[in-house]
């Protein structure tokens, strides 16, 4: 249902408040430039440090300036689940096209409380549900038998994988079959995660170079691998340098150097080093970004 290169939308700030206009300028940014998909206060949207009501109007914000061009996958998740249903039911009444829940964190559920969690977030809309899979970040990891009884669930079409393990995909297709989205979280594995039976990513770095983004997963979806490692080799110290440090200050100082918004991160996430400033410049200089 959801393919190809889908934005991990930063979240731009200004004076410590959200920056709508900064915002409306990157949908329209990816939407020219031809990102497939756009994802909202995720992690790399700083869900955990926005307010409630800055969520909503994130969403809202993207949605109205998305406009239908392009599909809103909108971060919904949360290790409560009541939370959780009721991110997902206001992205519903926006008009978004599915939502992002990522696997219990911190309270640390067995694998049957994990289903039951999307089970009952499930139960509460109609919306796509797009699963996140991410064990560094969570502690938890969603099991491939886990993650096919999830699956069966009427509104779970796929899942965002940063398992960093590129056998999953495989095991998860043989075990839920091929009518699901597998999206890589990892943009340094994307290309081998394609190659393995995925058919997009979630990205960090279309953030800062959504054509190129773009581009390569359109090959992959192409089943021209060879042409997309071709993007990839280029694009790889891009991806080392925006993850030299704490996310997302990285993505957010690479697009203040494009224009795009501040630097600005919330606490507990603080600004770059002068070394990680100047990898990620000089990676940047090399793809002719800036």
């Amino acid at each position: 249902m959801f393919s190809g290169s889908l934005v991990a939308l930063i979240t731009p700030f200004r004076d410590d408040a959200v920056d709508e206009s900064a915002l409306r300028a990157m949908v329209q940014m990816h939407i020219e430039q031809g990102t497939h998909g756009l994802v909202p206060v995720g992690t790399t949207g700083e869900s955990p440090t926005v307010s409630e009501a800055e969520h909503r109007r994130i969403v809202e914000i993207v949605v109205a300036e998305a406009a239908g061009k392009v599909p809103v996958i909108a971060g919904a998740g949360s290790n409560n689940t009541r939370e959780a249903i009721a991110y997902t039911q206001h992205a519903s009444a926006c008009g978004a096209d599915g939502t992002l829940h990522v696997a219990g964190y911190y309270n640390r559920p067995s694998q049957e409380g994990l289903y039951q969690h999307f089970k009952a977030v499930d139960a509460a809309s109609e919306l796509p549900i797009i699963v996140y899979n991410i064990p560094p970040r969570a502690i938890v990891d969603i099991s491939v038998e886990t993650m096919a009884r999830i699956a069966a669930l009427k509104n779970v079409v796929g899942v965002k994988d940063a398992t960093c393990d590129l056998g999953r995909p495989t095991r998860e297709r043989l075990a839920i079959g091929d009518d699901f989205s597998w999206l890589s979280g990892e943009d340094g594995t994307a290309v081998a995660y394609n190659a393995a039976g995925g058919n997009g990513c979630i990205s960090v770095t279309a953030n800062v170079a959504p054509a190129l983004c773009a581009e390569l997963q359109t090959a992959c979806l192409d089943g021209d691998f060879r042409a997309a490692m071709k993007i990839q080799l280029r694009l790889m110290p891009l991806h080392d340098a925006l993850f030299s440090e704490p996310s997302p200050a990285g993505i957010k100082y690479a697009a203040s150097l494009l224009g795009l918004c501040t630097p600005d991160c919330r606490l507990p996430v603080v600004p770059l080093s002068a070394g990680a400033r100047d990898r990620i410049e000089g990676a940047m200089r090399a793809l002719s970004l800036i």
